[in-house]
C-alpha cells in the first residue's frame, strides 16, 4: 500500500482515504470494498449489515450523555466513476489509484480520484474508529452503484435504519449546504447498422477530437462546456457538405453522467479529397475553439492514415447517424424559475458506443420538476420514432424535495456562523443525490448535504483540497457534538 498521504492531518481521514483508494471500486465492482467495510466494522466491534446490493449499514452507540439525542445517519457511496486519459495504462478492475499531492490538492495520476465519494467513506470510517468523539447514536450508510443509476440505494432496507437526521456527504463545494436536488433517468437510443465491404480504392483516416474539459453531467452542465459527441456530429455534417466519405468506426464516451471529452472516427475518402478532408476538419476545430474560447482552451484534432478495415456503414446509415448527432437535444434545457442560475432541466449525451450490429447512444436526463423530466423523455421517445431507433429508459430516480421545516438546516447554519463568522450558502444542486430515494423509503427524515472542495469530478483532472477536507471533517465532528441539542 502507498503512503503518499501519511503526513496529512487529520491522520485517520487521509489514512482511510488512501486505504480505499487502493481498492478497485468502480460502479458495479464494489464487492471487495463492501466486504472490506464489513471487516472494518467487525474489527471495531460494531454492528454491521451487508445487503444483497452490497450496501453497508454500520451502527455505533451514542456516547454518554447523548442517549436521548436523535440517531444520526452519515451517508455516502462506495463506488466511483472510472475515467482515465487515453494514454494512461490502468485497469480499474484490478489496480489501485496512484495518488499524488500538488500544493493543496490530492489527485490520481491519469485517472479519476474517486473523491466523489471516497471522502464521505473516509469521514465515516474516521468517525467510527475514534472513541474520543462525542455524538448521538450513529448509523453509517454506505451505498453502491450510485454513479450508474443509484441501484444500490434503490435496494435500501429501511428496517436496518432508525435515524431521524441524515447527513449526506456527497457535496463538492465547502460552505455550500444542499437542501434539494434534481431527479433523473438514463435514456438510451439504439440504431441498427447496415454495412458493406470496405473499398481498397479509398484511403482511411482516423480523426481524434480531444482536449475538452469534460466534467459532471449535472454539477457542471451550467458551464455549457463542449460535448465531444456533439462537436463530432457537426464536423461530420460539415465534411458531408464538401466531400463523399464512408464511416468505418466511431468511438465515444461510455458513461452518461460524464460530459464527453473526446470522440474519434475512422472515415474513408478518395485520394484526391484528402486535402479537402484535412482543411475542412481543421476549419471546424477553429470554429469550435472560437465558440468555446471562454470554456475550452485545449480543443484539438489529430488525423492519421490507418489500414483498410473490413466494413463501413452504408450511406443511409451514415446519413442517419450524422442527422441524429446534429439534431439530438443536449445541454441545458431550462433554468429554475425561483433560484437564479440553477439549472432546472438538462440532458447530456455521454454514451456513444459502436458495436458490430448497432450504435448505442445514452443521455443522462435531469430535472428538479418531475413533469419536465417526463416531457424531455417524451421528446426523446418521439425523436427515436422519427429516426427508427429503439428507445429505452433506465435508472429513473426521484428528486429530493425542499423541506421548509428542516431543523438540521438551522443547526448547520448556526454552527457554521459560530465557527467561521459568516453565513453558509443554502442551495440546491442540479445533480442527482441519493437523498431522493432515501426520502421515499424513510419519510420524515431531516436531511442535508455538504462536503469539501473537489474539482473536475468524473474526469482524470479530479482533485480534492487537503485543507478543505480537514476543515469539513472538523466541522462534521463539531456538528455531531452539537446535535445533543437538536
Amino acid at each position: 500500500m502507498s503512503d503518499v498521504l501519511k503526513a496529512l492531518q487529520p491522520r485517520k481521514v487521509f489514512e482511510y482515504f488512501e486505504v480505499i483508494s487502493n481498492i478497485p471500486r468502480g460502479s458495479g465492482n464494489e464487492r471487495v470494498i463492501s466486504d472490506y467495510m464489513v471487516k472494518f466494522a467487525t474489527d471495531l466491534g460494531l454492528e454491521v449489515k451487508q445487503d444483497e446490493a452490497y450496501n453497508i449499514y454500520i451502527k455505533k452507540p451514542a456516547t454518554p450523555g447523548y442517549e436521548n439525542a436523535p440517531t444520526v445517519i452519515l451517508q455516502g457511496h462506495l463506488d466511483m466513476v472510472c475515467e482515465k486519459n487515453k494514454e494512461t495504462v490502468h485497469d480499474f478492475e484490478k489496480d489501485g489509484l496512484e495518488l499524488y499531492i500538488e500544493g493543496d490538492w490530492i489527485g490520481a495520476k491519469g485517472t479519476t480520484l474517486g473523491a466523489d465519494n471516497g471522502i464521505a467513506i473516509a469521514y465515516q470510517m474516521a468517525v467510527l474508529a475514534d472513541d474520543t468523539l462525542k455524538h448521538p447514536a450513529l448509523e453509517c450508510l454506505m451505498t453502491t452503484d450510485e454513479e450508474r443509476g443509484m441501484s444500490g440505494v434503490a435496494h435500501l432496507h429501511p428496517e436496518y435504519l432508525s435515524g431521524k437526521v441524515l447527513l449526506n456527504l456527497d457535496t463538492d463545494v465547502e460552505g455550500e449546504f444542499l437542501l434539494s436536488c434534481a431527479g433523473g433517468a438514463k435514456a438510451y437510443l439504439t440504431m441498427v447498422l447496415d454495412k458493406e465491404a470496405a473499398s481498397h480504392e479509398l484511403v482511411y483516416y482516423r480523426l481524434v477530437l480531444n482536449g475538452l474539459k469534460g466534467g459532471h453531467s449535472g454539477a457542471d452542465i451550467h458551464f455549457e462546456r463542449a460535448n465531444a459527441h456533439i462537436l463530432m456530429g457537426r464536423m461530420l455534417y460539415a465534411l458531408k457538405s464538401k466531400i463523399d466519405f464512408k464511416l468505418a468506426e466511431i468511438i465515444g464516451g461510455s458513461k452518461d453522467n460524464v460530459i464527453t471529452r473526446e470522440c474519434e472516427v475512422t472515415i474513408a475518402v478518395k485520394k484526391e479529397q484528402v486535402e479537402t478532408l484535412k482543411a475542412t476538419a481543421y476549419e471546424m476545430v477553429e470554429v469550435f475553439q472560437k465558440e468555446y474560447s471562454a470554456q475550452e482552451e485545449h480543443i484539438c484534432l489529430t488525423l492519421e492514415e490507418v489500414a483498410v478495415p473490413k466494413e463501413v456503414l452504408i450511406d443511409d446509415c451514415l446519413n442517419r447517424l450524422i442527422d441524429i448527432l446534429v439534431m439530438l437535444p443536449n445541454g441545458v434545457m431550462g433554468y429554475d424559475q425561483h433560484m437564479k442560475g440553477l439549472v432546472q432541466t438538462s440532458l447530456n449525451l455521454g454514451i456513444l458506443q459502436m458495436h458490430s450490429d448497432r450504435i448505442e447512444l445514452g443521455s443522462a436526463v435531469r430535472s428538479s420538476v418531475a413533469s419536465r423530466k417526463v416531457e424531455l423523455l417524451a421528446k426523446l421517445e418521439a425523436f427515436s420514432r422519427a429516426f427508427n431507433l429503439k428507445f429505452e429508459v433506465k435508472g429513473d430516480y426521484p428528486a429530493w424535495q425542499y423541506n421548509e421545516k428542516s431543523r438540521i438546516r438551522e443547526c448547520v447554519g448556526e454552527l457554521y456562523m459560530k465557527m467561521y463568522g459568516k453565513e453558509p450558502i443554502m442551495t440546491a444542486i442540479h445533480a442527482g443525490l441519493e437523498c431522493g430515494f432515501i426520502a421515499e423509503k424513510l419519510p420524515g427524515l431531516d436531511m442535508i448535504s455538504f462536503g469539501p472542495n473537489v474539482k473536475h469530478i468524473h474526469s482524470p483532472q479530479e482533485v480534492a483540497s487537503i485543507s478543505s477536507m480537514a476543515r469539513v471533517y472538523e466541522y462534521l465532528v463539531k456538528l455531531l457534538e452539537n446535535l445533543v441539542a437538536y
